[in-house]
């Protein structure tokens, strides 16, 4: 919320959240921050509990979900329904189908939609993508992506649930059960929550950073708009944190490693990207690299190095942004699609779901990136959905 906070054009109007606390905090964040700006008091910012409130009010332009992974879809498509354009937090969806469902919504509402991928709009990652697209270390044969491991199943022991939390509608399509504060913490301060860990409402580190890295393996290769044709699972699949490996149509390897960062793999060298780092490296030689703060010359300048002397004739330029939510806002004025779309962030996601599969099944997969489908007899539909519990259904 802060990134758009301090973003011209736009003024944050309300805030959502089944959290009392939360809730009011950042309404008070809120009304602080634009009592600041303008030197007098502020109080337009209302709170809601329900999103469905929020969704049917006519002043809301566009909506930011930054829910657990569970509820992604379901507020997405909705919101799409509402005529409202719509930032959300990756991974995009908790299922392949909520992907394809969200997709479709979508193209039919035409809102527009950005992906929270802000990997994207950070240059290290836009300057390694753009040195693998135009051919700089060679054909890729393979790719390395590091993140963490699955998720698995919630075992948490019941506790107490204090006042202030609605804790069914927390739960929302998620299956019944009793309250535990690793999945939700009480108060204001930044956590972490771990139900991201438990395949009840995430995909462990696989869709949470798995959708960063992925993503920019996909960017890379130029998959933005097809997936693997082939999973395969490491031989220690039911307790393995790493090793499964997802095949394109095009034989390019990606393998699943624990090492945060992707690292692509050409004839004529490699080329290390993460948060902040890269290392290029031709022929034996190294290019480039900048792999600590401590480090010089600077990333700036090193990313200024390789543009001006191997990418100076390129002939595929990638989507520049420098802001993601800038970027995002700006698409809503343009109706242009942003860097991270809808079907970009779909995509990534599925891929992220099928390296969850091999880490669940144990099986080796053939899918069709285009009916996003198992094929050749493999897999199980029944593993691309879940079913919601009650009334919650996708839009």
């Amino acid at each position: 919320m802060g990134g758009f906070l301090k973003l011209p054009n736009t003024k944050v109007v309300a805030v959502c959240d089944v959290d009392t606390t939360r809730r009011e905090d950042h309404k008070r964040i809120v009304e602080e921050f634009y009592t600041k700006q303008t030197g007098s008091e502020f109080k337009g910012c209302t709170v809601h509990k329900d999103f469905r409130e929020l969704l049917a009010r006519q002043d809301i332009d566009a909506v930011v979900i930054a829910t657990p992974d569970h509820w992604h879809a379901i507020i997405a498509v909705a919101a799409a329904a509402a005529g409202k354009d719509i930032y959300c937090e990756k991974p995009l969806t908790d299922t392949v189908f909520e992907a394809t469902s969200l997709v479709a919504a979508i193209k039919k509402h035409s809102r527009v939609f950005q992906t929270g991928s802000m990997q994207r709009s950070a240059r290290e990652f836009r300057v390694a993508c753009e040195l693998v697209r135009n051919g700089v270390i060679g054909k890729v044969s393979r790719v390395e992506a590091g993140f963490g491991g699955p998720a698995k199943p919630c075992d948490l022991p019941a506790e107490a649930l204090e006042p202030g939390l609605d804790w069914d509608l927390w739960l929302g399509p998620a299956p019944v059960r009793d309250y535990n504060s690793i999945l939700s913490p009480r108060g204001v301060n930044k956590h972490f929550p771990m139900w991201r860990m438990y395949r009840e409402y995430g995909g462990g580190m696989i869709t949470d950073w798995g959708a960063h890295h992925l993503d920019i393996t996909h960017w890379g290769l130029g998959m933005d708009r097809s997936g693997p044709a082939e999973i395969i699972p490491p031989a220690d699949w039911n307790s393995a944190q790493q090793g499964a490996k997802l095949v394109y149509a095009n034989g390019v390897e990606v393998t699943h490693i624990s090492n945060n960062g992707v690292t692509f793999f050409g004839a004529d060298g490699e080329v290390y990207v993460n948060r902040g780092k890269i290392k290029v490296t031709l022929r034996g030689k190294v290019e480039a690299s900048f792999m600590a703060k401590e480090d010089q010359p600077a990333l700036s300048e090193q990313l200024d190095k390789l543009e001006k002397n191997l990418l100076a004739d390129a002939k595929v330029r990638l989507y520049s942004s420098a802001d993601h939510k800038a970027d995002f806002l700006s698409s809503m004025v343009s109706r242009k699609q942003p860097i991270a779309d809808v079907e970009t962030g779909a995509r990534t996601v599925i891929g992220c779901h099928l390296l969850g599969f091999a880490y669940y099944h144990g099986q080796k997969l053939s899918w069709n990136p285009v009916l996003n489908e198992f094929t050749k007899g493999s897999g199980d539909s029944k593993w691309l959905h879940r079913e919601y519990r009650g009334a919650w259904k996708l839009a």
